[in-house]
């Protein structure tokens, strides 16, 4: 059964960035805008208590990609998650507000896509933030996302940031300040100790206005065309395959993964490979899929079992837990930003520290008590791509990170991890910990020390990815500095895929960032 009706506007994806072009084009009454997503919707406990966004792993919330094998991840296949319902990722992360290093956007206008400089770019950032805070030079209130301060943080993570700043590394009040440097606490998107995804704080306010329709449940097949203009996008709406027409614009805003693969089974990219996989060639675009780079990095795991740190805490937070056995808390609400060497324009490293004992790729239920905490590399040189698996829509994309290929990044994730041993070892810390660096390692299935061997050996086999994928319709290459695709007339992304190089931090700040620029795009006169 086929049928078909028409819009002005058609979002495919309702992630971070699909969720705030969609409720901005909305703004104006006289258009009609559609929202499509794979998913369904997120409501529900699972989506609104933080603490429980790992329950959501491996699910029919979850896309559940992964990669080819990695050669510099001793050929293991890295586990990908990607939020598959209302909201995306920004429904299933751990809420982590990041916006990046003024040096990367600086670098994606000196690469040639003018009016993307931090200047460029901080009064979009702003235009979505309520910050708790209040307002200043770099941020604001008022705006539909909430950032605020952790409700609660454990005071074993509160014990990491106090050694960390014993290691020499200094306290930072703010990463998304005037400096990006230090350790201490990351902000969340959080709203009353609730989740406040993309969903929440752009399409919920949107919800009573009746040009707006959200499609859940929804799976975008691939692009129609006629010539280079776009007419539609077919979709199977539980098995019931139709046509959603477009009169103006398409925004595709599927992710680094799914942008460049329904670009690819509609036949806009390298021509040679779209037909070698089957599918017929309507745009060659050679670089729709390539530049794809990601976070990369790994967790040390330590046992602490030592009283109050995982006792029962005084706090309303801690009393909630005990009665109700859900927490507001983030996981991982305290890391920082530090440089591998003086060589480096901005801070390279990424710190993480989180509850609980991470294995495999942190799928493993956390069985003892504890914490883990770890580097990756913030802006990596690898390079990766998404390609065509499979002619047939419904297929998963083949997923090649290139993790680690660079020597550089591996250097520098060496570096990372010595930073984190030495941590690890300040005095008071060590107290709260059962046990060393050996049995934190026993716990990896590989040896930990200071050689240079011994830290490379444990990068391959307990690396992962952080999941921020990005760059795979990189800008400049495959959409201009408006995000309009080179040779398409009316087709735009926006997302993380447009990144010409990945930013020092966690992307879904950025990804709404970007959804914010793409909605005043299209509405400029």
């Amino acid at each position: 059964m086929t049928r078909a009706e028409n819009y002005d506007y058609v979002v495919v994806g309702a992630g971070s960035a699909g969720c705030a072009v969609a409720a901005r084009l909305s703004e104006d009454p006289g258009v009609r805008v559609a929202l499509i997503e794979a998913g369904p919707a997120a409501n529900g406990r699972l989506f609104e208590i933080p603490a429980l966004f790992s329950q959501q792993l491996k699910t029919v919330f979850d896309w559940d990609f992964e990669t080819e094998p990695e050669p510099r991840l001793g050929g293991r296949r890295a586990y990908l998650p990607r939020g598959r319902a209302i909201g995306g990722t920004s429904s299933m992360n751990t809420m982590l507000y990041v916006r990046g290093h003024r040096y990367d956007y600086d670098t994606w206008e000196r690469l040639g896509n003018k009016g993307w400089s931090y200047d460029d770019v901080l009064p979009f950032f702003k235009k979505s933030e309520d910050n708790q805070r209040g307002a200043d030079d770099y941020h604001a209130v008022g705006g539909p996302l909430t950032v605020s301060d952790p409700v609660a943080v454990h005071p074993l993570l509160r014990n990491w940031v106090e050694a960390a700043e014993r290691a020499g590394h200094r306290a930072n009040p703010d990463f998304n300040g005037a400096d990006q440097e230090g350790v201490g606490y990351y902000q969340v998107t959080q709203r009353r100790g609730l989740r406040c995804s993309s969903a929440v704080a752009f399409l919920e306010p949107a919800a009573e206005r009746a040009n707006l329709t959200v499609l859940p449940s929804t799976l975008a097949l691939r692009l129609k065309f006629e010539g280079g203009r776009a007419t539609g996008v077919e979709v199977d709406h539980l098995g019931t395959v139709r046509t959603i027409g477009v009169d103006r614009e398409i925004v595709l805003s599927l992710g680094a993964y799914n942008s460049p693969h329904l670009l690819l089974q509609s036949g806009v990219g390298p021509a040679d490979e779209l037909a070698a996989a089957g599918v017929r060639p309507l745009h060659d675009l050679p670089d729709v899929g390539r530049n794809m780079q990601d976070h990369t990095g790994c967790f040390i795991s330590f046992v602490s079992s030592t009283p109050p740190v995982l006792g029962p805490d005084t706090t309303a937070e801690e009393d909630q837990l005990r009665s109700t056995g859900t927490s507001p808390m983030a996981w991982t609400e305290v890391g920082g930003f530090l440089y591998s060497g003086d060589d480096q324009p901005a801070p390279d490293i990424q710190l993480h520290a989180a509850l609980g004992i991470v294995r495999d790729q942190g799928l493993a239920a956390p069985l003892e008590p504890g914490m883990s905490f770890g580097p990756y590399v913030a802006r990596p040189e690898s390079r990766g791509s998404v390609r065509l698996r499979h002619s047939h829509p419904y297929a998963k994309p083949r997923i090649f990170h290139n993790y680690l290929a660079d020597q550089g990044d591996r250097d520098r994730l060496r570096e990372g991890v010595r930073l984190c041993l030495r941590i690890a070892r300040q005095r008071g810390f060590t107290d709260l910990l059962d046990g060393g660096l050996a049995e934190a390692a026993a716990a990896g299935l590989a040896p930990l020390t200071d050689l240079d061997q011994d830290i490379d050996d444990y990068i391959r086999t307990q690396s992962f990815s952080f999941y921020h994928p990005s760059g795979t319709c990189m800008m400049g290459k495959v959409v201009d500095a408006e995000l309009r695709v080179h040779g398409l007339d009316n087709v735009r992304v926006a997302d993380t895929s447009i990144m010409p190089t990945l930013v020092t931090g966690n992307t879904n700040a950025p990804a709404i960032m970007i959804g914010e620029r793409a909605a005043a795009f299209i509405k400029a006169p």
